[in-house]
């Protein structure tokens, strides 16, 4: 049998590699950290600090998304078995066997030490925040309380307000009240973004065994604490953005974003439907982003 040209097996191996990278890639779920990365940079920018330390900046940018993209794939390893069992899930790559459980782990590892070792370079009260972040995602949140308790969701909503105290944190070299209420925002936010998820997906979350709002304590009292959760986060983002000095013009538009948010969630309490439901999760995404958007850019106008 003749052997293979030398091109066919380096197109072979080119598709290989691009196939391989496509599945890490999925591993790190750009969105979910594309959107801390965000928080990050609001929290950083909210500090005013100076543009032309841009080192410090990509030093920031470079450590969240290694930190995040590292406590993320290591969730996919220690979750291999649920995300198995849910439709929702079930294409990921350690249920596909695209990735085996080894490559993950080893790769969440590497970006994880890559990313606490850089953050702590950066800075200790930095660098902490940064591993106190991966600490309560991956050990605290998915390791510990995921599969035994519904309130989980609250360790996991302090992981998520990390990336932006950090930022902050690295901004003005240490933590202060608005990196807290920064990051208290966030935490606040985290049942409207998950909830209404487990509220939609109810029945994947019950085959999985997973313990949620919806299937523990009713959907009606879900709904309820989504509401009071949304209004929290709303009220706790508006302070924050005047303690950092926003312009009247932003906080104007950021309190547009809120009241919107807080009315959908209250419409969808009154009168809960699939559609409504699903528009609320979309709606709270999408305020996160446009919050903290205005957060970075409303202190430099």
């Amino acid at each position: 049998m003749p052997n293979r040209p030398p091109k066919a097996c380096g197109l072979a191996i080119l598709q290989w590699l691009i196939v391989k990278a496509g599945a890490y890639w999925r591993l790190i779920k750009s969105l979910q950290t594309g959107l801390l990365l965000v928080t990050g940079v609001a929290g950083y920018e909210s500090a005013r600090c100076s543009m032309t330390a841009w080192q410090s900046f990509l030093g920031m940018m470079g450590s969240l998304f290694l930190a995040i993209s590292g406590s993320t794939v290591l969730n996919m390893v220690l979750d291999r078995d649920l995300d198995a069992r849910m439709y929702r899930t079930c294409w990921r790559p350690l249920p596909l066997g695209t990735v085996s459980v080894n490559e993950a782990l080893v790769l969440g590892l590497v970006l994880s030490v890559l990313g606490g070792g850089w953050a702590l370079a950066l800075g200790l009260a930095y660098g902490g925040v940064v591993l106190a972040g991966w600490f309560f995602d991956v050990v605290i949140y998915t390791f510990w309380l995921k599969r035994r308790t519904p309130l989980s969701i609250l360790f996991g909503g302090i992981a998520g307000g990390m990336p932006v105290l950090a930022g902050r944190t690295l901004g003005i070299g240490s933590i202060d009240l608005v990196g807290l209420l920064l990051a208290l925002a966030v935490l606040l936010w985290i049942p409207t973004h998950i909830l209404t998820f487990s509220i939609k997906y109810a029945e994947d979350y019950r085959r999985a065994g997973i313990p949620t709002f919806p299937t523990v304590y009713g959907i009606d009292i879900t709904r309820k604490v989504i509401t009071i959760s949304t209004t929290a986060a709303v009220l706790t983002m508006f302070v924050a953005a005047i303690l950092v000095g926003m312009t009247s013009g932003c906080l104007r538009l950021l309190a547009v974003f809120g009241v919107t948010l807080v009315g959908l969630a209250a419409v969808s309490m009154a009168r809960p439907a699939p559609k409504l439901n699903f528009l609320l999760f979309k709606s709270a995404s999408l305020y996160m982003l446009a919050s903290m958007s205005l957060i970075a850019v409303g202190t430099r106008l």
